[in-house]
């Protein structure tokens, strides 16, 4: 019994540990224009994180989106040493929303058939699990390669204030393997208006992909969480009924590419997306970093 339990607290500890999410936030998800502000990486549960890393080497893609095509800031290391960090400070000048993403360089791990396959009954990677039951691989080691890709909203000046064509960058598609692209600017939606997000696997709805949401509560009130799925058309409907902010991620696993067949079986992509609701927070100036 001793054993048992021990490995189910194993199974457990390792489940948690891979189920923590990624993301990008600012000190506040409203600045005023001209501002300059760290965009942080995080890693965490329930939507409490710690700092993910420094390393420049882990960056494959960081950039700015403003408001207008022309608008952009590049910070993606252009090449890394293993012991360079990357910068994150990020200067917004035009009124409206701005998208900054973030995506990671392939990392690699291994675990124990039992491990693994608790991990993807937990993220509900039934895709996964299907072929391993199809391939007779339940009792292999899982050996996956792993991404990041993480969005982040910030807006710049009072929505109101600015024009709806500043609504157009927080609607772009940018290109990644998994990714989150709301239909609405979520800082002109009014309290209680519903939010369509479309998930996108390499550009294609990703149809019954599992994502997570999360609402900070104001007051030091316990963060809301629950899981939706995409339907056919890769879309989610949520409601925005606070100021937030809000965490949306996501999950995905497929066959590792025939390049990284030697150290991988697995490829899964984590994505996740971050803004504030309505109604709009006061401005004020971000803490300084």
């Amino acid at each position: 019994m001793q054993k048992i339990l021990a490995i189910a607290a194993l199974i457990s500890l390792v489940t948690t540990a891979l189920a923590h999410e990624f993301w990008l936030e600012a000190p506040s998800f409203h600045v005023h224009p001209g501002q300059t502000v760290n965009v942080h990486t995080f890693i965490g549960a329930d939507f409490k994180g710690e700092p993910w890393t420094t390393k420049a080497t882990k960056i494959q893609r960081l950039v700015r989106y403003g408001p207008t095509p022309t608008d952009s800031t590049n910070l993606t290391p252009s090449s890394p040493a293993e012991t360079d960090t990357f910068r994150t400070a990020f200067t917004f000048v035009q009124p409206g929303t701005h998208v900054v993403l973030l995506r990671s360089t392939n990392s690699f791990i291994e675990l124990p058939a039992a491990q693994f396959t608790a991990y993807l009954r937990e993220e509900g990677l039934d895709y996964a699990l299907k072929l391993r039951q199809e391939r007779d691989e339940m009792d292999k080691p899982g050996r996956e390669t792993y991404r990041r890709c993480a969005k982040t909203l910030v807006q710049v000046g009072e929505a109101a204030a600015t024009a709806p064509v500043t609504d157009s960058a927080c609607r772009r598609v940018y290109g990644l393997p998994l990714e989150l692209v709301p239909e609405q600017n979520p800082y002109r939606l009014g309290t209680d208006k519903a939010l369509t997000v479309r998930v996108l696997r390499a550009g294609k709805p990703a149809f019954g992909t599992a994502v997570q949401v999360w609402q900070r509560q104001p007051s030091g009130l316990p963060t809301t969480h629950y899981t939706t799925r995409a339907n056919q058309n890769g879309r989610i409907l949520l409601r925005l009924s606070g100021p937030g902010p809000y965490l949306l991620a996501a999950v995905d696993m497929s066959t590792a590419p025939a390049k990284l067949r030697d150290r991988a079986d697995w490829q899964s992509t984590w994505a996740s997306l971050t803004f504030a609701g309505p109604p709009a927070a006061a401005l004020h100036t971000p803490a300084k970093h």
